[in-house]
């Protein structure tokens, strides 16, 4: 099995307060290709840079297993860039700087090699363009995901549950939750969301794990805690790649493996805030992530 991933790639500048880094190659698209080619091959990519974007690092992605010939590149453009700063605490952020460049006018378009693939994941991008990726699929995915964000809600609501009426799962965190559905109890929120399009639900919660809803069925799933976060850009990204990765690779969407996948999102998580943007996700082994796992299950392993 294949996952087709669509999202940006691009550079940040971020500042925490254990450092900064300019111009680090970052974007949805980047951190779900990092996490899921720990899981499956070939993850298909489809984004925008410009001419000046890295080519060492977009040959290293190709080498871990990402497919970028649906990556459009503008020669003479610059890629999306985006810079933050974010609070002493580690849980609140100032944007800085963002400049859309080659995304302003990006219009996706689907390789004729990728439109069959069973699993797909829209990254945050526009309702409308998420739309359009839809679209162009040649055959109906077995599972579509979608990640979105309060700007979307703010500017385009309409157009974005139009969009949540044709995917399959929806991935959010608790504030995004209470807005969509206007409910401030997430079980409320959930039943609200579930009732506009997605089957199944995760409600992100940062530090305090994620939320699974898949009908009548719930799983709560821990955060594992860290001495040190040093970068939370990316966690949310690289958790959908990690959960849409596990379940490509082992083409099962049933409640049991959804929540398989869902530690698995989680423990890659856990790995790419240990160090600025891929930094950590670049030098990970499989006995690595298989150590990550068994901390999670052991956190959740109860026996009466």
């Amino acid at each position: 099995m294949s996952l087709l991933a669509i999202g940006t790639i691009a550079y940040d500048d971020v500042y925490t307060p254990f450092g900064e880094v300019k111009m680090i190659e970052a974007g949805s698209c980047t951190y779900i290709a990092m996490a899921a080619t720990q899981l499956v091959k070939p993850v298909q990519l489809v984004s925008v840079i410009g001419g000046d974007y890295n080519q060492d690092f977009l040959d290293d992605m190709k080498k871990r297993g990402a497919d970028l010939e649906g990556v459009e590149v503008v020669p003479d453009g610059k890629s999306f860039y985006w810079a933050g700063r974010y609070h002493d605490d580690m849980m609140g952020r100032d944007t800085l700087d963002t400049q859309l460049n080659v995304l302003a006018d990006f219009d996706p378009k689907v390789p004729a090699a990728y439109r069959n693939t069973d699993y797909v994941m829209l990254g945050n991008l526009s309702p409308q363009v998420q739309s359009t990726v839809i679209d162009q699929m040649e055959s109906k995915p077995k599972l579509i995901a979608l990640d979105t964000m309060n700007f979307w809600m703010d500017i385009a609501m309409e157009p974005l549950k139009e969009v949540l009426k044709r995917i399959d799962v929806l991935v959010i965190n608790d504030e995004e939750a209470r807005q969509l559905s206007g409910e401030l109890s997430l079980l409320k929120a959930a039943a609200k969301i579930v009732d506009m399009g997605p089957r199944i639900l995760i409600i992100k919660k940062g530090e305090h794990g994620a939320l699974l809803f898949d009908g009548d069925k719930l799983f709560s799933a821990p955060a594992l805690l860290l001495p040190t976060v040093v970068d939370p850009t990316g966690a949310g990204d690289t958790f959908a790649g990690g959960f849409m990765g596990y379940l490509a690779a082992t083409d099962d969407t049933s409640f049991d493996n959804l929540k398989r996948a869902i530690i698995y999102g989680s423990a890659m998580a856990s790995f790419v805030v240990e160090d600025f943007g891929t930094r950590r996700m670049q030098n990970l082994t499989k006995e690595m992530i298989d150590g990550r796992i068994q901390q999670f299950i052991d956190l959740i392993n109860v026996e009466f």
